[in-house]
């Protein structure tokens, strides 16, 4: 068995490398993380998803958008297939954008204890708008390269 880091005195097998179903709801989904093999180094990890969905709590239809996860790790990163179950676990969740894109930034937060950390929710519009959703935490270290997430805002056809 792996050691993912959550506590050394537990150790359990990652997601990675064997099958595993997509989780039911976010609350079951495992995210695993792994040690960093650069914690002396500060650098940008990016997570851009493009197909993330949820489900509107009031109407029941799909809202689709573009997530943008940009993080500088301190002792941790977040397995990524464990993250793209973890994300597409909302598939079938009802959520408001902001609920979900701040809830996401928050769980890799408590997971990962980042030195920061910001998320970008680009939704596509429903009803004539579309919804757009930023959240941070952390103090970005001095020296990061951060490029510009590189989804354009909503522009009718």
């Amino acid at each position: 068995m792996l050691n993912t880091g959550y506590n050394s005195a537990m150790t359990r097998q990652l997601q990675l490398g064997r099958p595993t179903p997509i989780p039911a709801s976010p609350g079951e989904a495992v995210l695993d993380r792994v040690p960093n093999p650069h914690p002396d180094r500060n650098y940008l990890a990016r997570f851009t998803f493009p197909e993330f969905t949820v489900m509107c709590p009031v109407t029941g239809q799909p809202d689709f958008a573009t997530l943008v996860i940009d993080y500088v790790p301190r002792g941790y990163l977040v397995e990524s297939k464990s993250l793209k179950l973890y994300l597409n676990s909302f598939r079938n969740h009802a959520g408001f954008h902001e609920e979900c894109t701040v809830a996401i930034g928050k769980r890799l937060v408590s997971l990962l204890k980042p030195k920061w950390l910001r998320i970008g929710g680009y939704f596509h519009p429903r009803g004539g708008m579309p919804i757009d959703v930023f959240w941070q935490a952390g103090k970005l270290p001095a020296g990061v390269w951060v490029p510009d997430q590189g989804v354009s805002t909503y522009r009718a056809r």
